[in-house]
């Protein structure tokens, strides 16, 4: 049996209050190697006790605009691949409804 396995690395830069000023993440198996970002959510489940876990960061010079631009298609993945592991699809329309709507409000479509 061969051992396969892949890993995603993550490196934050903290200033001297352990607020993020750089971040970059690297996969390899993706091509990526030491690629900036700037804002990260990352969600994990913990099957024990029914919870997710999440460490949401984003850096200080992080522009509003971006933040939400990157909030709205966080969204409208989250409703794609919500739809992909469940099969429900009319709750995936729903939440693709409420996507159009955030960026209605926040004027995002151009």
């Amino acid at each position: 049996m061969t051992d396969t396995s892949s890993e995603i690395r993550i490196k934050i830069a903290l200033d001297a209050n352990r607020i993020p000023e750089k971040m970059t993440w690297t996969a390899r198996d993706g091509g990526v190697v030491n690629k900036p970002t700037k804002a990260l959510l990352l969600s994990v489940w913990d099957s024990k006790p029914q919870e997710t876990l999440r460490i949401d960061l984003w850096t200080k010079d992080m522009p509003v605009d971006e933040m939400k631009v990157f909030f709205h298609q966080t969204l409208v993945a989250m409703s794609d691949t919500y739809q992909r592991a469940t099969g429900d699809e009319k709750m995936a329309d729903t939440m693709r409804d409420f996507c159009e709507y955030f960026a209605e409000k926040l004027d995002l479509k151009k």
